[in-house]
């Protein structure tokens, strides 16, 4: 039995729970009952999946979808995108009939039950909305909003909690064991009181002219590329090409590292610890290799929490290192402290190291299963099936997360603490 203490909660899941969850997708459709209030389902029918944004995140979506057609019992019935050519594609390769310019006419078709939204960062909030409203079903790419969206942020958050509908965001490393295992050790007592964790992202890549191409130098807005619905809520601007399809270079439309990454870093982290909104953050960064865009490459952050600890969130795009002891891409493995002892990972394994005072004795403890999109999207689709909210990236820790990122690029843009206000639930500058 896991012990609580004042910085955690009843642990969602255990590993015995998450394998009934992921490991047999076909047995999951059989205990279907019904899907939202605008369509019920018999225990045999399939789902209906619809793509918002077909670029390559958007890739990736189809193709794992493709994967679990069978064993999840799900169709694809229609791709979105605000640039007619990259939807053709995605359509072609997929076999996919229906077509849409207009993410507003996929959420009216009855045919379909779920979504996925990989847009541009400013866009997710909004379309997540409509697709809640809509009374579909949501996987939401991170980061869940753009960095200057609190408002937005919390209004979506407010929205899921709302609604039956269930959502889980894109940060696919919550399917890794290694952060439900350090979350029960933590909970049981393992070190003490937490006081300190690290976490962080390094790769290499601009996201610039060699990370971003450029689909067709010679693309025109029009009845084949819709501007405006790019721009959304940002600033209104004449057509760019580099800013249509380069968009992560632009802080109109992304953060670099804090938003785009850390949420990668975090996401585990807070779930681990159990916090929910900071008190401060402080940050520092800037442009220290990549010249060429808006947005920094290198960022690194402070998190203080009102459970008296804090939590450095630190990266660069200009160097990979750590990599044989990062867990997906450049994800540097996190460092919990606390009071009796610190956990980290090594190889396989969850390793405690004693504290100095501590009669504790060090310990490893293996870790079962590692990070895996499929069973993440497999996962997903059994939440829809069981009506269960409780996904691996639910939109609850998705806020605490976004929150803290947030307020960390405000903190480097205004050069100063950001603080929150924990009655009011506000960012205060």
């Amino acid at each position: 039995m896991l012990k609580t203490n004042s910085l955690t909660e009843k642990p969602k899941q255990n590993r015995r729970s998450f394998i009934k969850r992921t490991g047999l997708f076909t047995t999951a459709a059989t205990s279907f009952t019904a899907l939202s209030a605008s369509r019920i389902m018999g225990a045999n029918d399939r789902l209906g999946y619809g793509l918002i944004g077909s670029g390559g995140r958007g890739h990736s979506h189809l193709q794992a979808v493709a994967k679990l057609q069978d064993d999840s019992n799900v169709d694809i019935i229609a791709v979105c995108d605000a640039y007619r050519p990259r939807m053709t594609i995605a359509a072609e390769r997929f076999d996919v009939k229906k077509q849409f310019m207009d993410h507003r006419d996929l959420l009216s078709d009855p045919d379909i039950d779920v979504v996925s939204i990989a847009t541009p960062d400013h866009i997710h909030g909004y379309q997540a909305i409509d697709a809640i409203n809509a009374k579909k079903d949501v996987y939401c790419e991170k980061p869940v909003t753009h960095w200057r969206q609190f408002n937005l942020t919390k209004q979506l958050a407010k929205t899921v909690e709302q609604s039956s509908q269930v959502i889980q965001l894109g940060t696919q490393g919550m399917a890794d064991g290694a952060w439900a295992l350090m979350k029960q050790l933590v909970q049981d007592g393992q070190i003490g009181q937490p006081i300190h964790a690290e976490c962080g992202y390094f790769r290499v890549g601009d996201w610039g002219e060699r990370g971003m191409p450029i689909d067709d130098p010679n693309a025109k807005p029009g009845g084949d590329l819709n501007w405006g619905a790019f721009l959304g809520d940002s600033p209104k601007r004449d057509f760019d090409v580099s800013r249509y399809f380069r968009w992560r270079m632009y802080e109109d439309y992304a953060g670099g590292p804090v938003t785009d990454l850390y949420p990668h870093s975090l996401t585990p982290v807070l779930s681990i610890l159990g916090v929910t909104m900071p008190d401060a953050v402080v940050a520092t960064g800037g442009k220290f290799r990549y010249q060429e865009r808006e947005i920094p490459d290198t960022f690194n952050m402070l998190i203080d929490y009102p459970e008296q600890l804090t939590v450095v969130v630190m990266g660069t795009q200009g160097n990979n290192y750590p990599g044989a002891s990062a867990r997906g891409a450049g994800n540097r493995v996190p460092i919990i402290r606390g009071w009796e002892g610190t956990l980290t990972i090594r190889n396989d394994d969850v390793v405690f190291t004693h504290a100095e005072e501590s009669s504790k004795k060090d310990q490893t403890f293996p870790i079962e299963y590692g990070e895996d999109f499929i069973r993440f999207w497999g996962d997903f689709f059994h939440c829809i099936r069981k009506r269960d909210k409780n996904t691996l990236s639910p939109m609850d820790l998705g806020f605490h997360v976004q929150t803290a990122l947030q307020m960390g690029m405000l903190a480097f843009r205004h050069e100063k603490t950001i603080k929150f206000d924990q009655k009011k639930e506000e960012i205060v500058l």
